[in-house]
């Protein structure tokens, strides 16, 4: 048995990198060959959208809100491991505008040839941060896997009336980003031992800081749409919102916020398969500068674990919004807007 509680974790990964989802195309092409849902009438919110989460409604003022997420590790520290898988399962319920209640373990662990202090100290990661949210942990599965693999079922309640989806984002709306990107290209960077201590400890930061003050903000203005930007990268989702709302998005690449060292570390080749997925998924679908080079457009796409929220509001109420979170801690930036209706479109500017 590996009795060393420091074992490099991300080295059990196969995968490695952002320990990102099955790419949009793939998962895309699976869901397309399912037989339809039967309609419900009291279904918000389910498959036929690419929302965050599915939304039930129980009565007029009532809906719970259900969402699960996991993945093999991207630290290499169990603790923080648990807390970033946490943070990113929790997410999905704030940006629908809900508020997250319970949430049920998700385990995979070689249990016979990893000490179990890691898993403890994993799980004990999710438990604080679980704790931070509100949430009680009220049960969960687990399974002996060669592969670590830690995430959460999350279940919350929002109003009927409050439920933001991916799918109104209006006509000269302002759009607001509650988080830095360049995620999976540090991470990558972290398995191939590329980061000095203080930078990992920054990254670790961001990917383990809940959503909750961010959506906290957000509840007190009028939000046409939200999602959180995780494994399809900022442009992947900014493209669901576009679709979703049948929208033109402009996106200003120098107001996006971006992890210092993202675009050195991509050009020495630190780059997932998951953003390369994604830029091959919605490079139809977007507009480049012609000045932009292929590093920063992978950028643009970098698959994100536990990213932050992007808001969509009328420009009346954006600036005071993002004062508002900023004044709350949260590194937030107005990175673009909704230019007018179409078929679903980004313009990089």
């Amino acid at each position: 048995m590996e009795t060393d509680s420091k074992v490099k974790l991300t080295s059990l990964s196969s995968k490695g990198g952002c320990g990102c989802k099955i790419g949009p195309a793939d998962l895309g092409q699976v869901i397309r060959s399912l037989p339809p849902a039967e309609p419900n009438p009291n279904l918000l919110v389910g498959l036929d959208t690419s929302d965050d989460a599915g939304v039930y409604q129980l009565n007029d003022d009532l809906a719970i809100v259900q969402t699960v997420d996991f993945f093999t590790p991207i630290v290499d520290d169990p603790y923080s491991f648990g807390q970033i898988a946490a943070a990113n399962a929790i997410s999905d319920i704030y940006a629908m505008g809900g508020t997250p209640l319970t949430a049920l373990n998700i385990v995979a662990f070689p249990i016979t040839t990893l000490d179990k202090t890691i898993l403890a100290d994993i799980m004990r990661g999710a438990a604080d941060k679980a704790k931070e949210a509100g949430i009680t942990i009220v049960g969960g599965h687990s399974i002996d896997d060669k592969e670590p693999k830690f995430g959460m079922a999350v279940t919350g309640i929002v109003r009927p009336d409050r439920v933001r989806t991916n799918a109104g984002a209006q006509t000269g709306d302002n759009l607001i980003l509650t988080k830095p990107i360049g995620v999976g290209i540090m991470t990558t960077a972290i398995k191939k031992e590329q980061l000095q201590p203080e930078e990992i400890a920054r990254i670790t930061e961001i990917m383990a800081t809940l959503n909750k003050t961010a959506a906290e903000c957000m509840a007190d203005y009028p939000v046409h749409a939200c999602t959180d930007v995780t494994g399809f990268g900022l442009l992947g989702h900014a493209l669901e919102m576009a679709k979703g709302s049948n929208a033109v998005i402009a996106i200003s690449s120098e107001d996006v916020p971006v992890l210092p060292r993202a675009r050195e570390l991509a050009s020495l080749g630190f780059v997932p398969g998951g953003t390369k997925n994604n830029y091959s998924h919605i490079q139809s679908d977007v507009t480049f500068p012609d000045s932009m080079d292929q590093i920063d457009q992978w950028i643009l796409c970098d698959a994100v674990t536990s990213g932050g929220l992007l808001i969509s509001l009328g420009e009346q109420h954006a600036e005071a919004l993002l004062t508002d979170l900023k004044a709350a801690g949260v590194e937030a930036a107005i990175i673009g807007e909704v230019t007018s209706e179409g078929a679903g479109h980004i313009i990089v500017i």
